[in-house]
């Protein structure tokens, strides 16, 4: 039986993730920003602005006194975020850092000293697909999630020797609630996004099921679904083909704009 604390545990992946783990038996502890959530059935839950290190070392006390420790952090919590890069200010880029980055950042911090002092552990990092592939029009958020992949790939060496493992999440689209979420003053970026996670032919408890799984046989990176898969290996092994795709998409997007979107 694991100890696990996911993160942006309200609703969506981290919702079916943390239903997943109480499932099988496991102790978990949501956290959210809510001041209150409902949450699987022996689990505890509790309030976490994971861009906030207070609010970080009091969720570590928390798990200390209500599980007796944590053996799986799950970083979660994120923004949907996107738009051209003459579209979106600094202030867009700056809240998506900071909690699509940081959040994971602060996280790792605040269980690493309790990992090292245990020699063991595991950190799951859900990054995205758009942490491996980087299509036009979403370069505040890939670069977010680019740098939550790279975080995670440096972590998995520099902490191995106190047997704690890194994973780091990268799906595609998936249905979610994530969508309502998105933060753009793009209209058209907003749109293309919400329109990709609607018509997703997995859900959050499809991909969640997969991610335990993999998590389970310690992979790295962990592709949840055939698109992740396919885009990824494209980009990897047929280098022209993957830059005609996104050619052909920023041309799409430079289309519009010339026709007044």
């Amino acid at each position: 039986m694991s100890r696990v604390l996911v993160t942006g545990g309200a609703s969506g992946l981290g919702a079916a993730l943390a239903n997943r783990y109480a499932a099988r038996g496991d102790q978990v502890l949501v956290t959210d920003l809510a001041e209150s959530a409902d949450v699987p059935a022996g689990a505890f839950y509790r309030q976490l602005n994971v861009t906030s290190t207070s609010d970080w070392a009091g969720a570590v006390e928390h798990a200390k006194a209500q599980l007796g420790g944590i053996d799986i952090l799950i970083n979660n919590a994120g923004v949907a975020s996107g738009g051209r890069i003459d579209r979106t200010d600094e202030a867009h880029w700056r809240r998506t850092f900071e909690v699509n980055v940081f959040g994971a950042v602060n996280g790792c911090q605040a269980v690493t000293p309790l990992f090292k002092q245990q020699r063991g552990g595991h950190i799951i990092n859900v990054a995205s697909l758009a942490g491996l592939v980087h299509p036009p029009s979403m370069s505040s958020y890939t670069a977010g999630k680019a740098a939550v992949v790279a975080l995670s790939e440096s972590l998995r060496y520099e902490l191995a020797g106190w047997n704690i493992d890194v994973s780091v999440v990268c799906p595609s689209f998936f249905r979610s609630n994530l969508a309502a979420s998105i933060v753009s003053k793009d209209e058209l970026a907003g749109q293309i996004a919400t329109k990709l996670i609607n018509r997703a032919p997995l859900g959050a408890e499809d991909i969640a099921a997969r991610v335990v799984k993999a998590a389970d046989a310690r992979k790295f990176v962990i592709l949840p679904d055939r698109q992740a898969r396919i885009a990824y290996l494209t980009k990897r092994f047929a280098r022209p083909l993957y830059d005609r795709q996104m050619t052909s998409m920023g041309a799409k997007l430079h289309r519009a704009e010339e026709s007044g979107q």
